[in-house]
């Protein structure tokens, strides 16, 4: 189950944005793969309409309709792959977390899901001109050394996330948080270069390729037009210089083989599937 809310977890609404690609990138007529909405949440119940208003808008026929803020819940079977997916994407809820984070698990439980991996982004003081590094962690001590990722070690508010990590530990559902850093001063949504982050972190973990032409052809557009922006001023082109040096200095002991060859393996498991 990959899951991501916009709000409070989803600076420049990059966790979002990976997952209406990851839904969208399979949604092709010529695919036999479509995901399959297969749940969503009552708004009556989880929802403060004063602070995520509903939207109205006219249909096709010029009638009038309101879509809600709620959480939507897909399905994607994946025959070639050793699992499918189940994606929940929706509106950070404003109440009652504790009830909703146990319909979620419910469900979970219901469709078998044998791992959560919550995606989400914040604001950081990083270059946009250079590759991002999504943080992978897990709150069990014992998760994390079993798959290999970080000990989160965050303290702090939290959002719905960090509820919906809590009920799986007390459930005892492998779990693992993905955090992408968006730069600060270009944090106007959409942010396709730090979605594409998410989207390569998500492959290399669960070892799948994933579909990511558009995304890719949205990132480079978006460097681009940031660099367009920071030439017009002197002050912010600085900035950038400052934090591209401070970036690749910090890198240099981790530009290594093992990161050619998850490029490499990346690129492969690609090909495997055109």
């Amino acid at each position: 189950m990959v899951i991501a809310f916009s709000g409070w977890n989803d600076a420049g609404e990059a966790a979002t944005g990976a997952l209406d690609h990851l839904i969208a990138a399979w949604r092709d007529d010529s695919s036999e793969i479509l995901p399959q909405l297969i749940a969503d949440v009552d708004p009556e119940d989880f929802y403060d309409f004063q602070v995520n208003r509903p939207q109205v808008f006219t249909d096709e026929s010029d009638s009038r309709k309101i879509t809600w803020p709620t959480t939507e819940v897909y399905g994607l079977v994946l025959p070639h792959l050793d699992h499918d997916l189940v994606i929940v994407k929706g509106v950070e809820p404003s109440m009652r977390w504790k009830s909703f984070t146990r319909e979620l698990l419910d469900l979970a439980d219901d469709c078998e899901v044998s791992m959560i991996l919550t995606m989400g982004s914040l604001l950081a003081d990083i270059p946009h001109s250079r590759p991002i590094t999504v943080n992978i962690t897990a709150a069990n001590p014992k998760i994390a050394t079993r798959l290999d990722v970080e000990i989160s070690t965050y303290e702090g508010s939290t959002g719905i996330l960090g509820v919906i990590h809590d009920g799986c530990q007390r459930r005892g559902i492998d779990a693992v948080s993905l955090w992408v850093p968006v730069p600060h001063y270009a944090s106007n949504a959409p942010s396709p270069k730090a979605s594409l982050a998410l989207i390569h972190a998500l492959e290399d973990f669960l070892t799948i390729a994933i579909p990511q032409d558009e995304l890719a052809l949205a990132s480079d557009a978006w460097e681009v037009e940031i660099n367009t922006l920071a030439k017009d001023d002197n002050d912010v082109a600085e900035y950038i210089k400052n934090l591209e040096e401070s970036k690749d200095a910090a890198d240099i002991p981790e530009i290594s083989g093992d990161m050619i060859a998850k490029e490499f393996e990346r690129y492969l498991r690609r090909r495997s599937q055109d």
